[in-house]
């Protein structure tokens, strides 16, 4: 490989990565939509060419040119120095939340012979020389470019053990992800898998969000673009404090249904390349892909189109291993070069089955691939519940992954959510036999069982996507909800099993007695996070307390 190590990959679709990636829109191929809308030095259009379409022709580059970025190199690091793939020789303030590492090129060592000193720099400003083994001095500006069809490299993979927190009760609390997992949304239309991937966008506890929209309607996309800008995040302290935009720390890759199809169908290498960008550099990264049924089919049309053998349902015969190969750039690695540092990139792929039906070729390899899967449910969409995640169906295999981070956390929590899901089990097989013999026929223990499912069911998994208090759910007020909830359920049945002929309890006592308790239960939804975790924490405890105390009154008045 000789020549220009920004050109030498431009023989395949490559992509820029550099300074600038944040905060941008692009299409499936990395050009900067804002740029082409705005023309100017970009491209000179006139106002008719200016249209909702790009411009015929049109070449721009991905990243600005002209503007000038604040470089520093790294301390200790300078002429002499040895320097290898991956190591980080500066850092640039991408935006008040991203603190850009520059890294060198992972196909090159060797000694510097020039480090820029500090101050602004463009991109195609030599900022790096390095003398190779072999004699011959190569060049480096800001930017690099890479394949994206090319995994960048990672010095070792590991397990990943610390969750994605998703603001999401139903996801965090009964079946979680982690930072480096893979999980699938599949749903039909109007299930939510577009809300769940913002929500996921707008609320993760990761550093960096790549979001795709792949193939989806233009009215979805351009909800993104004008929610987010608006959306404020809490920037570390040690980068200043305060608040920003949650598009400093957001590219979004938009390829709406009606651009071109090759386009689509590479949107999904451009999104998972920059989203390996950002992980070498150490930070969570996080990629919603919404949604890979639209780019399954972009790859329909085109094996169709190169007349190759069409398997089921007209898709190609290597679909499963194309996705497998997406998936597999999923993980917790620790990075190439020094110093060391670990990344993660999570990917979140919502799928489109016809009809929702999930024995759809697409549907059916990704869940052959993904460790997590959030099945959207029709049914629960139209009864107004969401997120519509069908706690039946639905799985998460993290839980052992998981297990030493939530001992750590709170040892209470982990039984508490084997019983939840044990209880919506049970409601499942109970409504069964009420539907037969009516609910007077249960038993006491199963009468409460069915009273707590409710309360897990609509107070717990049920969550309002456009209220303050319920938008996003800290993991915290999620853990101590669902204690609350087990809590009462132990003591309820705990209490029916002690009672005797002469004071004996019902579940009929316990609604008219504890209907007060009962309701103060349902509303611990209504604690707002703004409050402070302080004071949340301290009014759920209260909970906890006087559903111990009111149970133990009724069981001694009995």
């Amino acid at each position: 490989m000789v020549g220009d190590p920004v050109l030498r990959t431009r023989n395949a679709l490559s992509v820029e990565l550099g300074p600038g990636v944040m905060d941008n829109i692009f299409d499936g191929i990395q050009r900067p939509l804002e740029a082409i809308a705005k023309g100017g030095r970009y491209g000179e259009f006139t106002e008719a060419e200016l249209d909702v379409y790009i411009p015929r022709g049109v070449d721009v580059k991905a990243l600005s040119r002209d503007k000038k970025w604040e470089f520093f190199p790294t301390p200790g690091m300078g002429e002499g120095s040895r320097i290898s793939g991956g190591d980080i020789f500066g850092h640039v303030p991408e935006s008040v939340v991203m603190k850009h590492q520059m890294m060198c090129h992972p196909e090159f060592a060797g000694t510097i012979t020039y480090l820029a000193p500090p101050g602004n720099y463009q991109l195609e400003d030599t900022v790096l020389t390095l003398e190779k083994p072999d004699g011959t001095t190569e060049d480096f500006p800001m930017y690099q470019v890479w394949s994206v069809r090319k995994p960048r490299p990672v010095a070792e993979k590991l397990a990943a053990d610390h969750p994605l927190i998703t603001g999401q009760r139903v996801l965090d609390a009964v079946f979680p992800s982690v930072q480096g997992g893979t999980c699938a949304i599949p749903g039909a239309f109007g299930c939510g898998k577009t809300v769940i991937s913002q929500s996921l966008s707008k609320f993760s506890n990761s550093d960096a969000i790549i979001y795709v929209g792949c193939g989806e309607r233009g009215n979805e996309m351009a909800e993104v673009l004008m929610e987010f800008p608006d959306l404020m995040m809490k920037v570390p302290a040690e980068l200043g404090g305060g608040e920003a935009p949650i598009m400093k720390r957001t590219c979004v890759v938009a390829n709406t249904s009606n651009m071109p199809v090759a386009a689509r169908e590479a949107s999904i290498y451009t999104g998972i390349t920059l989203s390996e960008y950002y992980r070498d550099m150490g930070y969570n990264v996080a990629m919603m892909a919404d949604s890979t049924s639209r780019w399954a089919e972009a790859l329909r049309e085109i094996s169709g189109r190169l007349a190759e053998m069409p398997a089921d349902q007209g898709y190609p015969a290597y679909l499963a291993a194309k996705l497998a190969s997406f998936y597999e750039r999923a993980g917790k690695v620790t990075c190439y070069g020094s110093p060391e540092r670990k990344g993660t990139v999570t990917i979140v792929g919502a799928v489109s089955p016809p009809g929702g039906d999930f024995s759809d070729p697409v549907t059916s390899a990704t869940l052959n691939i993904v460790q997590v899967f959030w099945g959207l449910d029709k049914k629960l969409a139209q009864r107004k519940h969401f997120p519509s995640v069908n706690w039946l169906i639905s799985y998460s295999k993290y839980d052992r992954a998981l297990e030493k981070f939530y001992d750590n956390y709170d040892p209470a929590f982990a039984p508490a959510r084997a019983k939840a899901r044990e209880i919506l089990q049970a409601e499942d097989e109970l409504n069964e036999i009420v539907q037969l013999v009516g609910k007077d026929s249960l038993s006491e223990e199963d009468k409460i069982t069915l009273e707590v499912a409710k309360i897990i069911r609509e107070d717990f998994l049920a969550q309002n996507a456009f209220t303050p208090y319920d938008c996003n759910c800290p993991f915290y007020k999620s853990v101590l909800m669902m204690k609350n909830i087990i809590h009462f359920y132990n003591k309820c049945i705990e209490a029916v099993e002690q009672s005797t002929e002469d004071r004996r309890i019902t579940f009929n006592m316990i609604k008219e007695n504890l209907n007060d308790l009962i309701y103060m239960i349902t509303k611990m939804k209504f604690e707002e996070p703004d409050h402070g975790e302080e004071v949340v924490k301290a009014n759920l405890n209260e909970v906890t307390y006087q559903i111990t105390k009111q149970i133990s009154d009724l069981v001694d008045n009995a």
